[in-house]
C-alpha cells in the first residue's frame, strides 16, 4: 500500500516539476530532486537518478514541441553540446564516486552560493523583452549562430546573434558536470549562458535549453544505471508525470513574454539555491 501511495505521489509532483521545468527550460529535476530527498527521504544517489530520468522525459516532450514552433535553435544547442556532454560524463562519474563520501551536503551549499551570485544579473535584464542585435563574435559568425523566431505574443519576428561564444562554452562544461553530479538537469546554468552569455531573447533560451538538457541527461544516466543508482519503481512515475506536466509548458510557453518568462526562471532560481542549500546543510 505504502509504494502505491509513493507511486502516486512521484507522479502528482513530477507533474508540477515538469511543468515548471519546460517554461523555464531547467528540466524537471530542478524541483523533484529537492523534494524527493527532503519531503519523501529518498536516498541522494537514487533521487539524482531519478531526477535525471524526469529531466530526459521533460526535454523528450518539451523539446519536441519547441522545435515544430521554431523556438529551438538546433544549430546553437549542437555546438554548446561540445562542452556539456564531457561534462555531464564527469559529473555522473563523481557522483558514483562522491555518494559514498561525505564530501556532497559541501558541494551542494557551494551549488546554491554560486545559484544566489546569479541571481542580481538576471535581475538586471528584468526589463527586456528582446536583447539588441548585436555583431557577434568570430566563432558565432564563422559558425552562423543566429537565427529568427516568429513571436507569437508580440505578433512580430525576433532575430537574433549569438555573443561571446567561448565563455558560453564554459559555462556549459560546468552545466554538465552539475547535471551528472547532482541530478538536476543544469537547466538553469544553460538558460543563463544562453541568455546572459549569447545574449539571446528568453524563449530561444528556454526552447533551446530544453532540447539540449535531454541529450546531456543521456550522457549521464548511462554511468549513473550502471552504478546501480536508477530505481524502475522511482524512474516509471517520475517519467510519466513529468512527460504530462512538461507537454503542458510547451503549451503555455510561446503566448508569455520573454520579461515574465524571465521572471519565472529567476524565482525558481532562488527556491533552487535556498533548497540546494538546505539538501547541503541537511545531511551534514
Amino acid at each position: 500500500m505504502l509504494v502505491w501511495v509513493l507511486v502516486v505521489a512521484l507522479i502528482l509532483i513530477a507533474t508540477g516539476a515538469g511543468f515548471i521545468g519546460s517554461l523555464a527550460g531547467l528540466g524537471g529535476g530542478v524541483v523533484l530532486a529537492p523534494v524527493m530527498v527532503l519531503f519523501l527521504g529518498i536516498p541522494f544517489g537514487l533521487a539524482v537518478g531519478a531526477s535525471a530520468i524526469s529531466v530526459l522525459a521533460t526535454s523528450t516532450t518539451s523539446g519536441a514541441t519547441y522545435v515544430e514552433g521554431r523556438l529551438t535553435d538546433l544549430r546553437i544547442g549542437n555546438f554548446l553540446q561540445v562542452a556539456t556532454v564531457p561534462g555531464a560524463l564527469v559529473g555522473a562519474t563523481a557522483t558514483v564516486v562522491l555518494v559514498h563520501t561525505d564530501l556532497v551536503p559541501l558541494l551542494l551549499i557551494a551549488l546554491g552560493g554560486v545559484l544566489f551570485l546569479s541571481v542580481p544579473g538576471s535581475l538586471s535584464m528584468r526589463h527586456e523583452e528582446v536583447p539588441p542585435l548585436g555583431p557577434g563574435d568570430r566563432i558565432s559568425r564563422r559558425l552562423k549562430l543566429e537565427g529568427a523566431y516568429v513571436d507569437r505574443r508580440e505578433g512580430q519576428v525576433v532575430r537574433y546573434r549569438g555573443q561571446n561564444s567561448v565563455s558560453a562554452l564554459g559555462v556549459m562544461f560546468g552545466a554538465g558536470i552539475v547535471s551528472g553530479l547532482f541530478g538536476i538537469g543544469s537547466g538553469v546554468l544553460k538558460v543563463l549562458a544562453l541568455d546572459r552569455s549569447l545574449r539571446l531573447p528568453m524563449k530561444v533560451s528556454t526552447a533551446t535549453s530544453n532540447f539540449m538538457i535531454g541529450v546531456t541527461a543521456t550522457a549521464g544516466i548511462g554511468v549513473l544505471l550502471a552504478g546501480g543508482l536508477v530505481s524502475p519503481i522511482l524512474a516509471a512515475p517520475v517519467a510519466i508525470g513529468t512527460t504530462v506536466g512538461s507537454f503542458g509548458g510547451s503549451r503555455v510557453l510561446p503566448d508569455l513574454t520573454n520579461r515574465l518568462i524571465r521572471w519565472i526562471f529567476v524565482g525558481v532560481l532562488v527556491v533552487l539555491a535556498v533548497e540546494t542549500i538546505v539538501r547541503g546543510a541537511v545531511q551534514l
